[in-house]
């Protein structure tokens, strides 16, 4: 069950004002309040029926028992749950009041039945592998799911040189030190993204560069980061967030150009694609995350790939302690503990087994998102710009200009209504531990307007068309309540 509105903020007193009225639906968002006299159910008030009384000529501070419906459905207390949910079929609030009129409860289908942003499926091959590992006692980091997720993993992205490790993060990071970045050095970073690329940066002593991303995109703009490339400039971190590829042509031209490696972060982008190939194929390394959240999983855990099979195999020494891989127990280096364990790996290589089919079912739910969402005056959707194919995490949409302000009440409205949505991510530039590196004169126009203005909607591989289309319908219907408001009120 969702978490609705509590009574008090789904009622109005009979002789209260119309603009009183409307801020009562507002802030429930229901679209909708009962009309009390007393503590005694009179009639119930829609925002519908607000603007049918101001067209028949009731001004905005008549009382609300000048357009309040007299005439409405109400139920008893003791009426039976199944006989509730049939009449909830036909409207979607029901008033509860006892034998004398006073109003109690009130009953609404959006109780019953809420759609979350995302959600794994394990319902495939999971539990069989990982009783296998715990019937031969093979649980930690050593077994044979490990090799083959890696290889499976691999040959689904195009990559024969992949290591599987604990976490996205962590890849990150033991990619920038297998690849001798450090301190003096600086690595260009989009500043819209989650903050671990910018952390692992942190994590070797070199300095973050960040830069503004593209509008249509929101992986980072490449006139920007031309822009900041200086001498010390030694690496680039393209993020193809929520799962649409940076341009990774004009990432490679200026890598090749400047001599700076390349470290792509496919977190987000597992299915995506840039001219044919799938991302994480192009720079000198790649990294993946398996989040619960992520579109396959297994539970955390991620995999790094290289280019240059020695660094896999310097990475691979560096991951497991900094172990000699000849002499046991000896320490050629200064290493981490960044292994994944069977178990985990267990989970994902039953996720590989079915990834095609979660990026197929993440594309489909996108494109049904397109044509419910088009006709959305000023609501720009994510799509597909240049020759690539975009995985669709999260979808994510931008909010018309004019909502940009309540966009945490649209949210919340949302959630009201039993969908699971929530804001993007925060620029880093605005955040404690990045804003010191913020460049005199560098400017981040459209990050900030992406993070105030963005909302990514539901997108687990488990929606069917009814979520979609309440979704759609919760969203629409929601817009347009703050649209007709805030003309009302101004």
């Amino acid at each position: 069950m969702i978490e609705l509105p509590a009574l008090n903020k789904m009622t109005i007193q009979f002789n209260a004002t119309l603009q009183d009225a409307m801020k009562v639906i507002g802030g429930n968002a229901q679209g909708i309040c009962f009309v009390l006299d007393g503590c005694m159910l009179v009639g119930v008030l829609s925002d519908g029926d607000i603007r049918r009384s101001f067209l028949a000529g009731v001004k905005i501070d008549g009382v609300v028992s000048e357009a309040m419906e007299r005439d409405f459905i109400s139920m008893p207390i003791n009426t039976p749950l199944e006989q509730i949910q049939a009449n909830l079929a036909k409207r979607n609030h029901i008033p509860i009041v006892e034998s004398t009129g006073k109003l109690v409860d009130y009953a609404c289908a959006l109780r019953y039945h809420q759609v979350p942003l995302t959600q794994p499926v394990l319902d495939g091959n999971e539990l069989e592998y990982v009783t296998d590992c715990i019937r031969t006692g093979w649980i930690s980091s050593q077994g044979k799911y490990v090799r083959k997720f890696e290889e499976d993993f691999g040959q689904y992205v195009g990559s024969p040189h992949s290591l599987a490790v604990s976490n996205g993060t962590v890849a990150l990071h033991l990619a920038l030190v297998t690849l001798g970045v450090g301190p003096g050095d600086e690595v260009i970073v989009p500043d819209l993204t989650f903050a671990a690329p910018a952390n692992a940066v942190l994590y070797v002593g070199a300095t973050p560069v960040l830069v503004d991303v593209d509008p249509n995109t929101m992986a980072m703009n490449m006139d920007a980061v031309e822009g900041v490339i200086t001498e010390r400039t030694r690496a680039i971190i393209p993020v193809h967030l929520y799962g649409h590829p940076a341009d990774m042509g004009r990432v490679m031209t200026l890598a090749q150009k400047h001599d700076l490696l390349v470290i792509e972060d496919c977190a987000e982008a597992i299915g995506s694609q840039y001219n044919g190939s799938h991302v994480g194929n192009f720079g000198d390394a790649a990294i993946f995350s398996f989040f619960g959240n992520k579109t396959i999983t297994t539970g955390e855990g991620g995999i790094l790939f290289f280019k240059d099979g020695q660094m896999l195999e310097r990475a691979r020494m560096l991951r497991d302690h900094g172990m000699s891989r000849e002499r046991r127990y000896w320490h050629d280096e200064v290493g981490f503990n960044y292994r994944m364990t069977n178990i985990q790996a267990a989970i994902g290589v039953a996720q590989v087994e079915r990834v095609t089919d979660f990026v197929a079912q993440k594309r489909w739910i996108a494109e049904q998102y397109a044509k419910k969402l088009q006709s959305v005056l000023g609501l720009q959707l994510p799509g597909e710009f240049g020759d690539v194919v975009n995985s669709y995490w999260l979808y994510t949409a931008i909010l018309p200009k004019e909502l940009t302000s309540r966009r945490d009440d649209i949210l919340a409205s949302m959630t009201r209504n039993g969908i699971e949505a929530r804001r993007i991510f925060n620029p880093l530039h605005r955040m404690p531990p990045y804003a010191p590196f913020v460049s005199t004169g560098q400017s981040y126009p459209v990050s900030n307007f992406m993070s105030e203005s963005g909302i990514s909607l539901p997108s687990g591989v488990t929606m069917n068309e009814a979520d979609i289309e309440k979704v759609c319908l919760v969203l629409t219907n929601v817009l347009a309540q703050y649209r007709a408001d805030d003309r009302l009120l101004n």
